[in-house]
């Protein structure tokens, strides 16, 4: 039964995951005071104005939006409100984790790297949620802290701390706080108590 519920839903084109395109220059100018207003979970990307063409060409500038319903919605219903925006029409988002990625870029290395801290939630939106770095991820930006730790003689757990949340807040430190502290703070100890061999002489 619940096979054939789903069918429906995508034969209907009903999802909750939708995604647009809105261009600053054509909007309302209260465009994002509609948005907050609908009281629905809303992730808007960083102000895309570094992209560009094959040819070289600077694109538009422009927003991805990414609209998360508590219930399934149509096509028509959401374009009613890219409508209101002035906005592209809607896409079906199979996958909020993948919108919100590519509004970084993050899979994309030879574009321009949007940041993270310029990313705009309404509704309670998880962003941090959604770019939970994978087990891949975790362990390259572990061996970053650890190469930190040694080029820059780090000894005690406070100094990596506190520099994670004034400079890498975004990524090292939800690390540390949340599952990485106990092997870096080791690191660190080692670290700590390794021989210096600059001053000594042969």
């Amino acid at each position: 039964m619940t096979n054939k519920k789903n069918q429906s839903r995508n034969a209907d084109g009903r999802t909750r995951n939708w995604t647009f395109i809105l261009y600053p220059e054509s909007a309302p100018t209260d465009w994002k005071d509609i948005l907050q207003e609908m009281h629905i979970e809303v992730i808007i990307s960083p102000l895309h104005n570094k992209d560009t063409n094959p040819d070289g060409e600077i694109k538009k500038a422009h927003y991805h939006v990414l609209l998360m319903f508590p219930s399934v919605k149509s096509y028509q219903q959401v374009l009613d409100i890219t409508k209101q925006l002035n906005a592209s029409v809607p896409q079906q988002a199979r996958s909020a984790k993948g919108v919100v990625r590519y509004m970084l870029h993050l899979d994309n290395p030879e574009k321009y790297q949007y940041e993270q801290k310029d990313i705009i939630t309404f509704g309670g939106a998880d962003v941090l949620n959604l770019l939970k770095p994978t087990a891949t991820d975790r362990y390259q930006l572990i061996n970053e802290m650890r190469q930190f730790v040694a080029d820059n003689n780090i000894t005690e757990f406070i100094q990596l701390f506190d520099y994670a949340a004034e400079a890498r807040f975004d990524d090292w430190f939800p690390l540390l706080c949340d599952n990485s502290a106990y092997v870096i703070g080791q690191y660190i100890k080692s670290n700590r108590h390794r021989p210096r061999k600059e001053n000594q002489e042969d």
